[in-house]
């Protein structure tokens, strides 16, 4: 199963987000994923295996000051346990992580594909990701776009999403 875990506040992100994650090691997983959003920018690193293997490429990473956070450890449902497939996913401007499943995610997806989306992985997470940010562009208010994108998807989850807008 899936973990994830956020955070909001001015310690530094790497280490709680890690911290966190490391704390989820026992429902096992086969890779793991962060992005910080610090100063209106998003910071995002992905590895497969154990979570050493994000540490290593996070350890010269630094977020210190007010900032949001999100990992997450992945246990394939979707897809091969490869980087494309890893959490955070993105879209032009959000970042999202996602535990369950979306029964939908096809019926959404070939609508995306339709309306000229390009995705990366072969998860239900990354639909959910594009729905956002198509709805950011249809309505201009985040808060709004993520009702909408919630009220859409069918089935059991939760999601942790962060958006430069």
């Amino acid at each position: 199963m899936c973990g994830i875990v956020g955070y909001i506040g001015v310690k530094e992100k790497r280490n709680f987000l890690l911290d966190g994650l490391k704390e989820l090691e026992y429902r096992g997983y086969d890779s793991a994923g962060i992005a910080v959003l610090k100063d209106g920018e998003i910071t995002s690193f992905k590895a497969t295996g154990k979570l050493n293997n994000l540490a290593t490429k996070t350890k010269d990473f630094t977020s210190v000051d007010f900032g949001v956070g999100i990992g997450h450890t992945r246990w394939a449902t979707h897809g091969k346990p490869t980087e494309a497939n890893a959490h955070p996913h993105w879209g032009e401007f959000s970042y999202i992580i996602h535990n369950g499943i979306i029964e939908n995610y096809k019926e959404l997806k070939n609508e995306l594909l339709n309306d000229g989306v390009k995705f990366l992985s072969q998860t239900d997470t990354e639909v959910a990701v594009h729905l956002f940010e198509k709805n950011v562009k249809e309505l201009g208010d985040c808060f709004k776009a993520f009702e909408q994108t919630v009220a859409a998807l069918h089935g059991a989850y939760a999601i942790l999403l962060i958006c430069k807008k």
